[in-house]
């Protein structure tokens, strides 16, 4: 239900299941689970993978992950199992996870980056030894009814399909091995079934008016404080730290700032300053969500005026290309040990950039709201604009005319103050 993303329409969550070799009442299956999603990322406290098995396998042990239950193996003598229940649930082991129970690309406390951000941190396995199951292609049978459970809860997964058998190349890059039996499970992301309210919302400003368009009243919910106490929380509020201990540590139960919007996120898009062949923008992040930090954060923008993007402040860039050759969306996201953690709400909440384009003469214009994005995302999730009628207006021509010679001189100074003052 809502999964199709037009900005990033083939992206999805792969699971893919490789059996490496048999065992005398099973299997050993390296289990892996590929993001190919450009923008939307998998935060702390990490993934959760779940299943049914088709008969009554159970798991005798597990690398690079664990079952958050073990069941009940009464039944079994000398060797317990790791895990003996038809619906086991698997999770990545943290950071620090000795060598001997680690296998490759495991171990990041189930946090997944996206595609675009760091390809090689894209992808999480773990391996499990499975017993009382097939011992060959013909008796093994495929769990079903697969779960990925993340922060939002907004993952839907399809059916284990049997697909072509994976192969691998061995440390010294001379040979392939392949693996004995493969199936894929595709899951899809849907912002409706994440949240059934939004989670962040866009502001705009300009320097040629004075308005600053806020964030739709009640875009994320409305302020309710006399019938439900501690919808929201002022900053200045003696009860915060009583309101955040009381919210325990479920991170899809923000603790917000009280605000007109009630949104966790604001995206500020702040025209700056307007020069004869560019135009610069500042975009600002701000973190209303007392209760938690975004690490790995991301920004999708779209703008047609992204394909004359000059250059770009403090914050990493790429490109996407979801309709072919258009370049008019962009992906910005922290630089790393400087600003790629947006702080909880607070002075330290916020992170920002600025950003110059240069004008195409056959489309640029300030009328109409064209130097505004069209579509904002933060973290994958879709943020509320301002309605196109709210949008900040120009000046009438010959008021516009003396703003835009006024401000230009005022840039020429100071300027020229900066050459001076680096020249004494």
């Amino acid at each position: 239900m809502n999964a199709y993303d037009s900005l990033d329409p083939n992206g999805n969550i792969t699971v893919k299941w490789d059996i490496k070799s048999w065992t005398p009442d099973g299997y050993i299956a390296v289990v892996t689970i590929y993001n190919f999603q450009k923008y939307r990322h998998i935060q702390a406290p990490g993934w959760k993978l779940g299943w049914t098995w088709a008969k009554k396998e159970i798991i005798w042990s597990a690398a690079g992950g664990q079952a958050t239950e073990q069941g009940d193996c009464s039944k079994f003598k000398g060797s317990i199992p790791h895990c003996c229940k038809r619906d086991p649930f698997i999770v990545d082991l943290l950071p620090g996870t000795p060598y001997n129970q680690q296998i490759s690309n495991c171990c990041r406390g189930g946090v997944i980056s996206s595609w675009v951000q760091d390809p090689e941190k894209a992808v999480s396995a773990f391996q499990i030894t499975v017993g009382q199951a097939g011992t060959s292609n013909k008796t093994v049978r495929l769990p079903k009814n697969f779960t990925l459970q993340a922060p939002g809860h907004g993952y839907t997964c399809g059916p284990a399909m049997k697909g072509k058998p994976t192969k691998f190349l061995t440390p010294d890059g001379r040979r392939f091995t392949q693996a004995l039996m493969t199936w894929n499970v595709i899951c899809t992301y849907s912002q409706f079934l994440a949240q059934r309210t939004p989670t962040c919302c866009v502001s705009l400003s300009s320097f040629y008016n004075n308005t600053i368009i806020n964030c739709p009243t009640c875009t994320c919910g409305c302020q309710n404080n006399i019938t439900q106490p501690g919808t929201c929380v002022e900053p200045d509020s003696p009860y915060l730290a009583s309101t955040l201990l009381s919210s325990g540590k479920d991170v899809d139960s923000p603790v917000v700032r009280c605000t007109k919007h009630m949104c966790p996120i604001r995206v500020h898009w702040h025209i700056k300053t307007n020069y004869k062949a560019y135009w610069r923008v500042k975009i600002t992040i701000t973190n209303f969500n007392y209760k938690m930090n975004y690490s790995q954060w991301n920004l999708v923008v779209q703008h047609p005026n992204f394909e004359n993007l000059t250059q770009i402040f403090s914050f990493n860039y790429e490109p996407l290309l979801p309709y072919g050759s258009i370049n008019d969306t962009a992906m910005f996201w922290g630089i790393q040990y400087y600003n790629d953690q947006l702080m909880q709400g607070g002075p330290s909440g916020n992170v920002q950039s600025e950003i110059i384009l240069q004008k195409d003469k056959s489309k640029f214009t300030f009328e109409k709201g064209w130097a505004f994005p069209r579509k904002v995302y933060f973290n994958g999730d879709n943020c509320v604009m301002p309605p196109p009628d709210a949008y900040p207006y120009l000046p009438n021509a010959s008021a516009y005319s003396r703003f835009t010679l006024l401000h230009s001189l005022a840039a020429i100074l100071v300027s020229l103050v900066l050459i001076y003052s680096h020249n004494l």
